[in-house]
């Protein structure tokens, strides 16, 4: 499992930005000269933030803090300060206290001193179509396809834009874990999901993914679903195993196929025009101890898999695995979602390039 703990991280390295792969790489492989530009102001305002003064960051993310991510993220908070030597802090915002995602993004943009979890599907949002595509269903086959593309020459290009349009990749070593599908009555087969309302974040990768598979996808925060699966307004949820049982799915929700539909990684970034009013040693431990603290996470996760397994079917949810035929069903589905590229705005070809770099 040591590839689990594979992963990107983003260092700032004498006002460039460096991309290397952890555990796989000695060499550490540099962005593209955009990417590198989008940096080179953190050095000439290396003084708006002197090194006495703490710096404190608002860190919001949608989990709780019993989750492996939320422990992680606390974890990160520790390290952070005791590297700092207490200049620098980390203030949590579990469960959505701070806000949605997408509001979030759109404050760090504005250069606010905030940091959240998100993904490419997010990304694509905000002016780098092409990440979306590694959050569509049924992607990767594997992990190892998951780290071999995170350790691309395609990868690293793509951060470097993400830079260029406000949003700073810190880290892109977290396991988030395999997405499955829970839903409050049995499914197996997408032609059993027909028309069924399932949960998912307010990305329109996510959501035309799911609708592609024959759902109809609903976008809401994570922290309303509990209510709207009580009530009926959603038939269903997905996450992985962690989340679902974190946010108490299982009280009012007792199925789940599970479809790996999405091998899910995760990325913390941070408001580029607020990052570079850091000084370089600020940023650089940032990233580090953000690194660190991914490999922590992954610790977690491997650790809590089964484990939250057991808790769930304790608490009387039904498991159901896919056949090879059942995958396959599932895989031939999603197609339709890569046949939409254009509506995306992706590159020409990005399918096929993108495949390719997994191989």
């Amino acid at each position: 499992m040591k590839k689990k703990n594979m992963a990107m991280v983003s260092l700032i390295m004498a006002g460039t930005l460096v991309i290397s792969a952890c555990g796989s790489s000695s060499a550490p492989v540099e962005t593209t000269a955009a990417a590198a530009s989008a940096e080179t102001p953190a050095a000439s305002q290396a003084d708006k933030a002197p090194a006495q003064d703490v710096v404190t960051i608002q860190i919001g993310f949608e989990n709780t803090t019993e989750e492996p991510i939320g422990k992680a993220v606390e974890k990160w908070a520790e390290l952070l300060e005791k590297e700092s030597g207490g200049t620098m802090k980390l203030q949590l915002f579990p469960n959505s206290a701070l806000g949605s995602k997408s509001e979030l993004i759109d404050q760090m943009i504005m250069g606010e001193n905030i940091i959240t979890i998100a993904d490419g599907a997010f990304y694509a949002d905000y002016g780098v179509p092409d990440l979306g595509i590694l959050y569509g269903p049924f992607f990767f086959d594997n992990w190892d396809q998951v780290w071999k593309l995170l350790d691309s020459e395609w990868y690293h290009t793509e951060c470097g834009k993400l830079a260029d349009k406000g949003l700073t990749v810190l880290a892109s070593n977290w396991v988030y874990g395999e997405r499955e599908l829970m839903t409050k009555t049995k499914v197996v087969t997408p032609s059993d999901i027909k028309g069924q309302k399932i949960r998912l974040a307010n990305s329109q990768i996510y959501v035309e993914g799911f609708n592609a598979l024959g759902a109809t996808a609903v976008p809401m925060a994570l922290g309303d679903v509990y209510t709207s699966l009580q009530n009926g307004t959603l038939d269903g949820v997905e996450n992985p195993l962690s989340t679902l049982y974190g946010q108490s799915f299982q009280e009012v929700s007792k199925n789940i196929l599970m479809t790996g539909h999405i091998l899910n990684f995760t990325t913390w970034c941070i408001g580029t025009d607020y990052l570079n009013t850091l000084t370089q040693e600020q940023q650089e431990l940032l990233f580090a101890t953000g690194e660190e603290a991914g490999l922590y996470n992954n610790e977690l996760q491997e650790a809590a898999k089964e484990d939250y397994r057991k808790k769930l079917e304790d608490a009387g949810v039904t498991f159901t695995e896919l056949t090879d035929e059942e995958r396959a069903l599932w895989k031939e589905a999603s197609l339709s979602f890569y046949e939409k590229g254009s509506q995306f705005g992706w590159s020409q070809g990005l399918y096929d390039t993108v495949k390719a770099a997994v191989q």
